[in-house]
């Protein structure tokens, strides 16, 4: 295994349901364009409040993936 080099993206995904459906909602959209995907790591976790009720989980995460050779 050689030496990889990542290149960083930020992605802010959202839910209805969970934090973790936010994240894969995300990573899920940014898979169809995006090749290499290698990790994320969280940076924010906020939401929009309905109600007095969580309307929305809105998860913001850096991706990093593999730059091809």
């Amino acid at each position: 295994m050689g030496n990889h080099i990542y290149k960083l993206i930020e992605l802010t995904g959202s839910s209805t349901t969970s934090i973790e459906d936010a994240i894969q909602n995300a990573l899920t959209r940014a898979a169809r364009t995006v090749r290499h995907l290698r990790w994320f790591q969280v940076v924010e976790t906020r939401g929009t409040i309905e109600d007095g009720r969580v309307g929305y989980w809105q998860v913001t995460i850096k991706v990093g993936f593999t730059l091809e050779e």
